[in-house]
């Protein structure tokens, strides 16, 4: 089987100097059908807007592409073998079986409301 190259950013966003988001791990191989996680943690629980968290893929030349929004709804066209979970500042993205169209960078936003301001990262 061919490895798979997933690369997972890892993130420490400034926002103000309150708020940090930072995904692991940098970058994994792994081969097809196998099962990969990818964690997303910030700095602070998600009170405001617990369930606003987002994942994207992103493959090389093309814009970001919305998988998963909510924690845990599917995009449309998104395939089940994606799924989203957490809850307060701790989020997982996994995929159950990887194909080989699954290889690129994946990203996790979230939303925070800051200072009476609502504040996007990714």
């Amino acid at each position: 089987m061919n490895n798979i190259i997933i690369l997972i950013w890892t993130l420490t966003l400034w926002i103000w100097g309150q708020m940090t988001v930072t995904q692991n791990p940098e970058i994994k191989s792994i081969k097809r059908g196998e099962t990969v996680t990818i964690s997303c943690k910030t700095s602070q629980t998600l009170t405001s807007c617990g369930t606003c968290v987002s994942w994207y893929l992103q493959k090389p030349g093309e814009a970001p592409k919305l998988l998963i929004y909510y924690i845990n709804t599917l995009q449309s066209g998104t395939p089940s073998r994606f799924s989203g979970s957490g809850t307060n500042s701790d989020f997982t993205l996994t995929i159950s079986g990887v194909q080989t169209e699954d290889t690129g960078d994946y990203y996790c936003q979230s939303v925070h409301l800051i200072s009476n301001s609502w504040v996007s990262t990714q």
